[in-house]
């Protein structure tokens, strides 16, 4: 089976949608969404309706959807998250914020995990980052496969004698007993590549392939101020970071 995987998409919807046509020329069975899908950025509603078009098999909720629908407080947010959530609050109706509030932080399917955070703690929404927060999830992970996102940093861990872990954009598992995933994000990476990512798993051929793909920074930037955003939201999507 050939998976899709985007996740962290932040109310971008130049690059959701450049993400999406690229998605077209893939051929994947089934989408995975690791969450995220508004904060920071100025399309809400425009990513919720393609996200829900897109009907994911597994889709988990971000601590940025938690706290747009009121199930997370805002304290532990920084200012300028926090700003972008409340406006977000305000330019949705009762049924889409109910929509984000819906889904759970992490759900699992046959052989497959999807978690906005960690695995062993997915409603704190913690990063994992290191190999000791892999480690710490392993021990909870009950599938052999594992998709995560909130860092928006790829990066993969794999099981076995040892936690290890791989950068880069081609990445096969080997003999790895099991494997967390992070392709980087759809709307705002932070890896200082500023183009939209999204990932492309073949369980058969154990190898996950992550995609760039530009898109019209200038305009996400322009919608951003458009809504009196703060500016540093638009100013770091140039950079990717």
């Amino acid at each position: 089976m050939r998976y899709a995987i985007l996740g962290d998409i932040h109310s971008n919807v130049e690059a959701l949608e450049a993400v999406l046509d690229a998605l077209d020329g893939e051929r994947v069975s089934t989408v995975l969404c690791t969450g995220d899908i508004v904060g920071y950025g100025a399309a809400p509603r425009e990513c919720i309706r393609l996200v829900r078009e897109l009907s994911p098999h597994l889709l988990v909720g971000g601590n940025h959807d938690w706290a747009a629908a009121g199930r997370l407080e805002l304290e532990y947010f920084n200012p300028y998250a926090r700003e972008a959530i409340e406006w977000t609050r305000s330019v949705l109706d009762p049924t889409e914020l109910a929509w984000l509030g819906a889904h759970p932080a992490l759900a699992t399917d046959g052989s497959v995990t999807v978690a906005h955070g960690t695995i062993h703690d997915p409603e704190a929404f913690d990063y994992l980052q290191s190999a000791y927060d892999a480690h710490l999830s392993f021990a909870h992970l009950k599938t052999p496969y594992a998709f995560v996102g909130h860092s928006h940093v790829p990066v993969t861990f794999r099981s076995g004698a040892a936690v290890t872990y791989v950068l880069g954009d081609l990445v096969e598992l080997g003999d790895a007993a099991q494997a967390v995933m992070n392709v980087g994000s759809v709307g705002q990476p932070r890896d200082e590549d500023p183009r939209a990512a999204y990932g492309v798993f073949d369980d058969d051929a154990r190898v996950l392939r992550i995609e760039r793909v530009p898109y019209d920074v200038e305009a996400a930037v322009a919608r951003i101020r458009r809504a009196r955003l703060p500016e540093f939201l638009g100013d770091r999507l140039r950079i990717g970071r």
